[in-house]
């Protein structure tokens, strides 16, 4: 139980550290941002990119055809074992999965993989201080929590999300783990991360 306790720690603490880390770099096209905290069985994950990296534009969707584009990239967001796929051997599992669009006027919300086909957030339901920051960007924002019931076999990621958004480039992944913290670029051409362990 007390190794629990560093857990829930480093669990509440990573998405504060990566926020402002992420504040402190400038909002780049081609590049995206993957947060994973490892501990135990447990695998929590923090992902951001640019609108122009999913979808391949950051004005807010103005056609049906946007929209659409939104939706399919939100599906597809809310899928993380396609995206970043682990090895077979690590029986890694979705528990939790939400992705949403933020900074775009006309569709934000949050929406989950086990959301309501017909529960899209209006604009009128968000405060307008929440887009003031991203006005002119958008950024598809999506967390997940995995369990892996065999760890130690989760050696590597390979990220299949570079085949799924063909503008996307590179991914700054951070990873913590009980033995400490380590920084990654994942590359479109070399899109596996060895995890080293």
């Amino acid at each position: 139980m007390k190794q629990a306790f560093p857990l829930i720690a480093l669990l509440v603490a990573f998405p504060a550290f990566a926020e402002e880390t992420r504040q402190l770099d400038a909002h780049e096209h081609g590049v995206g941002a993957l947060d994973i905290a490892i501990y135990g069985t447990t695998v929590a994950m923090a992902f951001e990119a640019p609108g122009a990296d999913i979808v391949g534009f950051e004005y807010a969707a103005k056609s049906d055809a946007d929209h659409a584009a939104i939706d399919t990239a939100l599906a597809a967001l809310g899928a993380p074992l396609e995206l970043f796929v682990m090895p077979d051997a690590a029986a890694c599992g979705v528990v939790e999965a939400q992705a949403d669009l933020e900074g775009g006027d006309g569709h934000e919300g949050h929406h989950e993989d086990h959301h309501d086909e017909g529960g899209h957030d209006t604009h009128a339901d968000h405060d307008e201080d929440d887009h003031a920051d991203d006005a002119g960007h958008t950024e598809f924002h999506a967390e997940y929590t995995l369990t892996c019931d065999n760890p130690d076999a989760l050696t590597e990621i390979t990220f299949a999300y570079f085949n799924a958004f063909p503008n996307a480039q590179e991914v700054d992944v951070q990873i913590i783990t009980i033995s400490g913290a380590h920084a990654f670029e994942v590359a479109r051409d070399t899109p596996t991360l060895d995890l080293g362990r």
